[in-house]
């Protein structure tokens, strides 16, 4: 399904009826898609709590029109907000994986109508968004990248040549002191074998979080799509946190 927002055009999965006074936006990670079974499943999840729940193809991405030069933080953000505002600024959750999971903490924090959210291994770290200049990058102009295609435990991929724009947009993002006083229940999910996104810069996120905070940590690595069980135990962690903190 496509639908249009003031900037884009979005593919979208959705669950849950649209007149609920709530809504979910489950965030895809670094040039994931919304069909990947982790996302669905999250999706499936918290339709069923109530909330009227999608993810999305970020801009430029997978099923959403446009070149990949759409796909950066700066649009993955409008691109969370203008969704926010087209289902009527409901209340909103938002939970994200991997870059999703930094989306999720910038937008979380920034966004009035997000009550809460989850971010799952966020690759934002103290420092903002990697820095480090990769020279290969910047001479070719873009960097190839492979992602599995969906669901996302296969060896079928589909290749993507991310623009050197991406890396100049991210770098704009830094940990601002907004992480830090933010007032709104969090959960925040950890890898204990995450070798992508290191175990250690995300427990520094969380220390650093204000609370209401609760932190999680998955005996698996940072696919954790590849597994079923864990898939259906971030999904129960995340049931549990909700009703703690009567968001169910």
């Amino acid at each position: 399904m496509i639908i249009k927002t003031k900037s884009f055009e979005l593919a979208i999965y959705q669950k849950g009826s649209e007149n609920s006074e709530k809504l979910a936006l489950v965030l895809p990670g670094k040039l994931d898609t919304k069909d990947y079974a982790h996302m669905r499943n999250h999706v499936e999840m918290l339709a069923g709590l109530g909330f009227y729940a999608l993810s999305f193809d970020p801009p430029g991405t997978w099923e959403s029109p446009g070149d990949i030069s759409l796909y950066n933080t700066t649009n993955y953000l409008k691109a969370v907000d203008e969704l926010i505002g087209y289902f009527g600024n409901k209340q909103t959750f938002l939970m994200g994986h991997s870059r999703g999971a930094s989306i999720a903490l910038i937008a979380g924090v920034k966004n009035k109508r997000v009550m809460t959210f989850c971010p799952i291994m966020p690759s934002f770290t103290e420092n903002g968004f990697d820095k480090t200049v990769e020279e290969n990058w910047k001479k070719s102009g873009y960097k190839l990248s492979k992602r599995e295609l969906p669901p996302g435990n296969g060896e079928e991929v589909r290749e993507f040549k991310l623009p050197y724009s991406f890396f100049e947009d991210q770098i704009k993002y830094e940990w601002s002191e907004e992480f830090t006083k933010c007032s709104k229940p969090k959960l925040v999910i950890i890898g204990k074998h995450d070798v992508t996104v290191p175990t250690d810069e995300v427990r520094e996120i969380y220390k650093k979080l204000s609370e209401p905070k609760e932190l999680y940590e998955l005996d698996w690595d940072h696919n954790y799509r590849h597994s079923p069980e864990k898939i259906a135990e971030v999904n129960k962690v995340t049931e549990n946190f909700l009703k703690k903190y009567s968001l169910i």
